[in-house]
């Protein structure tokens, strides 16, 4: 059987919303015609709390898959939520879909229509012609939370069947940020194909012997250094064991690096632009062009000086510019984050996810211990909605008991 791995859509991100809609669609229709089932690792939406539009978006998305032909069937589901198709399109939500423990989030939403398959602790099995595929999910869960949820749900591979653990987490091999992230070689071992989602660049590796996969998103959102790559999927041939990966039409983005080397902001600005110039090439698109810049400009000459706005319009039309200025690690206070952000190893962390490694590690230095975890208070803080419901749930939560 040919399974699909297509992850982190992050339908309705703002920034880049109809890339986001356009290039899952893409992905989706081409793993369609190129595999017998699809298996989404998380974050299908880029929020808790879709807007109906972008909600809506999805729909139209998922009912055309589910009107094709499929060669496969999802059968014998036995998760957390009801399944209400046979559809073989299975799903686990990620941690930007991730809701306070209670509340519905929007991929159990899709499978409430019947348009895909929600496996979050639980598991499907995929059949064609009388092969089977076990696939057992694990919805993104806080990263503290991750091992125990492991240990309680048990998951184990299903003899006669080829078996896929899918989660959507951190891992520390690959984010070596937060002693809560889980070590590959805790995953549950006898699986025949790990796959994670969460990781917007794609990874290749190998765990307890097997193939370890994640494909990456399939659209441009933390603009980092690996995010340079081509966007896609993956097709995994069960029987041969083999693997591939398909690309997508997706909007290029570029990293340029600058040296100020003792440079005025003339001299700096006619580097910029010829880096610009050199990145954009014959692209017949827009694509993204992020500067960094390194060192320090010429004694007495501040960054401020760098007409950073001036190049960005002037770009305008041919590819949306970004400038780092120089100087700007100076605001990181932590030497400790200043050099692992040297050596490259937050590069695939999100804004969120290094926020709440802080919020954990403050409420850690403060002995915190009011029998809540920190990563759900952090869910709670953060969740959409007024200010005061947000706050008396938190509050509800830390001291019913």
């Amino acid at each position: 059987m040919k399974i699909a791995i297509a992850s982190d859509f992050h339908l309705g991100y703002e920034r880049f919303r109809s890339d986001a809609f356009r290039q899952a669609e893409t992905a989706l229709e081409m793993a369609s015609k190129e595999a017998d089932a699809i298996i989404i690792p998380g974050d299908i939406f880029d929020m808790r709390n879709p807007k109906p539009d972008v909600l809506a978006e999805a729909i139209n998305l998922f009912r055309n898959l589910s009107k094709k032909e499929w060669r496969a069937t999802a059968i014998d589901v036995s998760a957390a939520s009801k399944a209400y198709t046979d559809v073989p399109i299975l799903a686990i939500p990620g941690t930007h879909e991730r809701r306070a423990k209670g509340a519905e989030n929007p991929v159990n939403l899709l499978g409430l229509a019947g348009l895909l398959v929600d496996i979050s602790d639980g598991a499907a099995t995929l059949e064609k012609d009388g092969e089977k595929v076990l696939v057992y999910g694990i919805g993104g869960v806080s990263e503290e939370r991750f091992l125990d949820t492991i240990k309680t749900l048990d998951p184990k591979p299903l003899a006669g069947h080829f078996s896929i653990f899918m989660f959507h987490q951190s891992a520390y091999e690959l984010l070596p940020f937060s002693d809560d992230f889980i070590h590959l070689e805790q995953l549950p071992e006898g699986f025949d194909l790990y796959v994670n989602g969460h990781i917007h660049n794609r990874v290749e590796k190998k765990v307890h012997g097997k193939h370890f996969l994640i494909p990456g998103s399939t659209v441009l959102t933390q603009l980092k250094d690996a995010e340079q790559e081509e966007k896609g999927f993956f097709v995994f041939d069960t029987k041969a064991g083999t693997y591939s990966f398909h690309k997508i039409p997706s909007r290029r983005f570029v990293v340029v690096k600058i040296e100020a080397d003792g440079k005025d902001a003339d001299g700096l600005t006619n580097d910029i632009k010829k880096g610009i110039e050199s990145a954009v090439g014959n692209d017949t698109g827009i694509p993204v062009v992020r500067v960094e810049i390194s060192g320090s400009m010429k004694k007495g000459v501040r960054s401020i000086d760098l007409d950073a706005q001036g190049i960005i319009k002037e770009h305008a039309g041919r590819a949306i510019v970004e400038i780092a200025k120089p100087g700007v690690e100076e605001s990181i206070e932590n030497d400790t984050d200043v050099a692992s952000l040297r050596k490259g190893s937050l590069e695939n962390m999100s804004v969120k996810d290094y926020g709440l490694g802080i919020f954990i590690e403050k409420l850690k230095n403060g002995k915190y211990d009011l029998g809540i975890s920190p990563s759900e208070l952090f869910e709670m803080l953060s969740d959409e909605g007024t200010k005061e419901k947000t706050v008396k749930k938190a509050l509800e939560e830390l001291f019913s008991n």
